[in-house]
């Protein structure tokens, strides 16, 4: 699902340049989804002649491997590819960096009793003050 929500994000990027960011952004996107890719390939690809049950069947609960024990390597290429895929993820949200340097919010609070049981307004005058500037 990651993968496809990079891909989809990828493609809007397209679609928002040059007004939202430029081509760069949209190229390194690319590059990432595809390194995502080949990951995700060599993953399923490699775990799926591992689990096959060709190598036992007892592999689903090996927890500690040995280098002479049957699939080891099989699983090393799963483990490195897996770990791969999840910095093609880290290195894609990090594209999100300059987007989210144009987002600001703001903060307003408006009191409309003195306590949760009031119904009459509260007579607090309503002056606008910054949220973390006000003196309690």
């Amino acid at each position: 699902m990651g993968s496809l929500y990079m891909f989809v994000q990828t493609i809007l990027s397209y679609q928002m340049q040059p007004k939202i960011h430029g081509i760069q952004v949209f190229w390194i996107r690319l590059l990432l989804v595809i390194w995502c890719a080949v990951s995700a390939f060599s993953m399923l690809t490699c775990s799926s002649i591992l689990y096959s049950g060709n190598f036992g069947i007892d592999l689903v609960q090996k927890l500690h491997w040995n280098p002479e024990d049957k699939g080891y390597v099989l699983h090393m290429i799963t483990t490195a590819a897996e770990w791969s895929m999840s910095f093609s993820f880290f290195g894609f949200f990090l594209t999100y960096i300059r987007d989210f340097q144009k987002i600001s919010l703001r903060v307003e609070t408006n009191l409309h009793g003195l306590t949760l049981y009031d119904t009459a307004p509260c007579p607090v005058n309503n002056e606008r003050t910054p949220l973390l500037s006000r003196d309690f």
